[in-house]
């Protein structure tokens, strides 16, 4: 059968993956959660793990909020209100008041005109870039800019696209001042923290560039920021890269639900009218249903403790974690990417090397992620460590321990 001749093909290529050792494999199954207790962390349960109990270091939820009570209370509140789904598209029958009040709930946290919800961060920067990228058009990103980055510039199909090297503000300039001659519109996309290595964008400097280049351009450069791993991770009060750097606001800043705020969506926020012409045109907005009414009031309600003294204190216990574990790596002689934000890479440097020191973490109860060629170029290989409000000072002490323990490394 034909049929069978594309699943053999498809075989041999999973079966390349695996003997370039760069194939994911089964993913992790949770079980269940054990509350934080005797001065540690909350522990997780695994399937087929039995009661082994785990300490999770690859997780996105930077200030623990998918745990809080108040975050699941307000989740269970409007589920029995609304029920468990959306029921449709928004423009059909599928915005609910929750949808509403989060949207307005985002866009004064930003200090924006509007704020705009997807059904994911990746959805967002799909939904968001392609309908403001014309075929006048020249979008200008970051070589290490996130995946969903990449694919909206090889949806839309800009005029011109130009990938100037990471953090390199002389090549952007040169890629505007090229971009000008023969464009009406540039967009420069960037992410605000790289996910993989923790570091972050100076946007500060992207803005004032993208202005000294407006009248350069018949319909102005916007500058467009996916700040995912910032908000609620980084920043006096958690409002991201853009408040680390200072300077003015990026055009439009895309952000998740789904990380430090511990729901799940995406969204978008700047001006009323790029917004109201998004609502329009994004069809992943138009045509994907939203995040439930209860996401959304779970977000709503994680936002309010982010931006409350709470909230402050669990950035600097954040701050305070993310700096012990850097630290005792350092003591360790491990290399790693140092910053504020909780995203710690250990440079590992070769694949082999960084699967077998995930499996060692793992058969001492730490979940940690290798992240290998092609996530990141090769010679870039890593553990990712990600801390969070939820560790203790024994949870970091702890994974430190068995680091140190790991053949080659102690």
């Amino acid at each position: 059968m034909a049929r069978g001749r594309l699943e053999e093909t498809l075989q041999s290529e999973l079966e390349a993956l695996e003997v370039a050792g760069t194939r994911k494999g089964d993913e992790t199954v949770f079980a269940g959660v054990v509350p934080a207790a005797a001065g540690n962390g909350p522990r997780y349960l695994l399937q087929g793990a039995g009661d082994r109990r785990f300490l999770r270091m690859n997780s996105n939820g930077y200030l623990g909020m998918a745990l809080r009570p108040e975050v699941i209370a307000a989740e269970e509140k409007a589920v029995h209100a609304c029920g468990a789904g959306p029921g449709a598209v928004r423009f059909i029958s599928g915005t609910w008041a929750q949808h509403v009040a989060l949207e307005e709930k985002l866009a004064a946290f930003h200090r924006r005109e509007a704020a705009m919800i997807f059904s994911s961060a990746y959805a967002t920067v799909m939904g968001t870039l392609p309908p403001l990228i014309s075929d006048e058009t020249a979008v200008i990103s970051d070589e290490l800019n996130h995946n969903c980055i990449i694919n909206a510039m090889r949806l839309a199909r800009p005029k011109e696209k130009y990938v100037y090297r990471h953090l390199d503000l002389d090549e952007l300039e040169r890629c505007l001042a090229t971009a000008a001659k023969t464009c009406r519109r540039a967009i420069v996309v960037t992410d605000g923290i790289f996910s993989m290595r923790g570091d972050h964008a100076p946007l500060d400097k992207i803005v004032a560039l993208g202005r000294r280049f407006d009248d350069a351009f018949d319909e102005a450069v916007l500058v467009v920021a996916d700040d995912s791993h910032g908000i609620g991770a980084i920043g006096a009060t958690g409002r991201g890269t853009e408040e680390h750097v200072g300077g003015a606001p990026v055009d439009l800043l895309i952000a998740t639900l789904g990380k430090a705020l511990g729901v799940n969506g995406g969204y978008v926020t700047g001006r009323r009218t790029i917004l109201d012409y998004l609502r329009e045109k994004a069809p992943f907005y138009i045509y994907s249903n939203p995040i439930t009414p209860g996401e959304a009031a779970a977000a709503a309600a994680a936002l309010d403790i982010l931006d409350s003294d709470e909230g402050i204190a669990l950035l600097r216990h954040l701050r305070e974690m993310t700096a012990r574990f850097e630290a005792g790596l350092g003591k360790l002689g491990l290399e790693t990417i140092p910053g504020e934000h909780p995203v710690v890479p250990l440079m590992v440097r070769d694949t082999t090397r960084t699967g077998a020191l995930v499996g060692h973490l793992r058969s001492h109860g730490v979940l940690a992620t290798a992240i290998t060629y092609p996530v990141v170029p090769r010679g870039e290989e890593e553990i990712r460590f990600q801390v969070s409000a939820d560790h203790t000072a024994a949870d970091i002490d702890e994974v430190l321990e068995i680091l140190a323990d790991a053949p080659g490394t102690g």
